[in-house]
């Protein structure tokens, strides 16, 4: 038996001092701080550091097998274990396979084996022609769905259009699996209209808000039609924002996210060339920030996921080019959401510990099936735990990241929120910059 004590515990309806008596991997009972041990239990005393249930990340690309070399289950899940993230849900791509079948779910479980100091569950995929395999790939064990609506940037996970998803929808609605969707319309995307590639207003000017508005009015209105659960994934603009609250209004069943990056960067602050900036939709400018954080506070966001999507240094600046067209999209920021998203929250709203908790603990476990077991500081619930300390400030070194590639837009940025200890079932996996326990994470 552990018990773990902290003045700082982070619960639903609030924080207090609090002493949580974990057996065999589950808290067992919620005791009063200053409680008497029970006989034999080992203690773990926090002292005034928070301690919140453990990050559950349902957007990550971990790129095994297939794309190892942009990152892999090892390093994937050492950066999690030190940013506080206790389960993830990987993305169906860039792996190859993609997880659109059950031989290639087979195939990314066998990879992640004896791999994972996290927890680590999967999504499946939805593709143009897999419709045959999406009953099985739930019998399987994937926790819903992903597509995209626009090109994914790799040829084995193709993007579908309206008589895909009415193929999948029913499949899934039966089944009541969430379909995540990146939603953007090709119709929308434009062009780069500059000759000069390497100023990031190009490239931002290429992906308005537009596509993103019109691919969530599409799969709203798809989703109603076969009462499908459908989630958007990295939200990046207001308008979006307002486009999820309409069809929330009107009873979709959808829910929505965004990304730390979104909540912290804006447009104006780019460099021409720093294509460590670059993803999909883009980060836009402050006003689109503001309304995120107005989302997520007003509840039309329901929660925060990194969308991880790292790949090495000549992907990101092709040729040493910084050309923004031509770079590969995506963000590298596993290790750091806890950090970035609190060093954006403090100050914008009372209470603000359990929001945090709700939008990147409960909320994403919600939606990956997981909320019975995952998410929460309660009886019966894995002891999935983050000691942190909320006041801490750190200077992001890069160099000392667990990702596979260094290269991150937070490179050199101040942020408030350091983690100190890092449980997964019980167990310390992250110990204040070091890994101790390897391979003790299970696959769900």
């Amino acid at each position: 038996m552990l018990v773990l004590r902290s003045n700082r515990m982070i619960f639903p309806e609030g924080e207090r001092p609090a002493a949580l008596h974990i057996e065999h991997g589950v808290i067992a009972r919620i005791a009063a701080h200053h409680s008497e041990d029970p006989t034999g239990a080992a203690l773990f005393n926090a002292g005034n550091l928070v301690v919140s249930p453990g990050l559950v990340d349902t957007h990550v690309h971990v790129n095994e097998p297939g794309r190892t070399a942009w990152e892999g289950f090892d390093t994937a899940t050492r950066a999690a274990a030190a940013g506080g993230v206790t389960t993830i849900v990987d993305m169906p791509l860039n792996s190859v396979p993609a997880t659109t079948t059950v031989a290639g779910l087979g195939e990314k479980r066998e990879a992640a084996r004896a791999q994972c100091h996290v927890d680590v569950a999967f999504w499946g995929g939805v593709v143009p022609g897999n419709t045959g395999e999406l009953d099985a790939l739930v019998d399987s064990g994937v926790r819903g769905f992903k597509c995209f609506l626009v090109p994914s940037g790799v040829d084995e996970f193709p993007a579908v259009g309206e008589s895909d998803l009415r193929e999948a929808l029913p499949i899934l609605a039966r089944r009541n699996m969430p379909l995540l969707v990146h939603a953007e319309l090709p119709e929308y995307l434009a062009a780069p209209a500059q000759p000069t590639h390497r100023t990031y207003a190009t490239y931002l000017a290429t992906r308005p808000p537009a596509a993103e508005v019109e691919a969530i009015r599409l799969i709203a209105r798809v989703a109603t039609e076969f009462d499908a659960r459908v989630h958007i994934v990295h939200v990046s603009s207001a308008e979006g924002v307002a486009e999820i609250a309409a069809a929330k209004a009107a009873s979709v069943r959808m829910t929505a996210e965004t990304c730390p990056h979104y909540l912290t960067f804006e447009a104006g602050e780019i460099a021409d060339c720093a294509t460590e900036f670059k993803c999909a939709p883009p980060i836009r400018d402050a006003a689109h920030r503001d309304a995120l954080w107005q989302g997520l506070l007003d509840g039309t966001l329901d929660l925060i996921a990194t969308d991880h999507s790292p790949a090495p240094p000549a992907m990101k600046r092709p040729g040493g080019s910084g050309d923004f067209i031509a770079a590969w999209g995506g963000i590298a920021s596993l290790e750091l959401s806890l950090a970035a998203t609190w060093s954006g929250l403090r100050g914008r709203s009372a209470n603000v510990l359990p929001l945090l908790a709700r939008w990147m603990s409960e909320a994403p476990a919600a939606l990956a099936g997981l909320g019975a077991r995952k998410g929460r500081i309660a009886p019966g619930y894995d002891a999935d735990l983050v000691v942190w300390d909320p006041d801490a400030e750190t200077v992001v070194d890069a160099t000392r990241l667990q990702q596979r590639h260094k290269l991150t837009p937070y490179a050199g940025r101040t942020l408030r929120g350091r983690v100190e200890t890092t449980f997964v079932g019980g167990e310390r996996v992250w110990d204040r910059s070091r890994l101790t326990r390897a391979y003790g994470g299970r696959l769900l």
